[in-house]
């Protein structure tokens, strides 16, 4: 479970970085879950777009494809959500929790 302090310094990272994933007509399938554990393995954070033609709610999106791949979501902005899941060797140095 992030804190409020790590959230906000992966909102502060995540706010250059382009979409990796987008959820469109399809929800959220299993070749899109597997493509956003694979993105997540690679790169920690990433974007994923929610798309006009997605009939499902971002909300919606955001808990099932964290529930999929063990992520956190760190922010949902607009139809954007920002996704976080610590690697095996992790690249990103969260700030210290209480």
């Amino acid at each position: 479970m992030l804190t409020g302090k790590q959230k906000r310094f992966l909102r502060a990272l995540g706010h250059s970085l382009k979409p990796v994933i987008q959820v469109g007509k399809s929800d959220v399938s299993e070749a899109l879950v597997k493509e956003t554990i694979e993105a997540l393995a690679s790169h920690e954070l990433i974007k994923v777009k929610v798309l006009e033609s997605c009939l499902m709610d971002r909300h919606s999106v955001a808990e099932e494809l964290c529930t999929a791949c063990e992520a956190e979501l760190a922010q949902v902005l607009g139809r954007t959500l920002l996704l976080y899941k610590q690697a095996k060797e992790p690249k990103l140095e969260l700030p210290k929790g209480k």
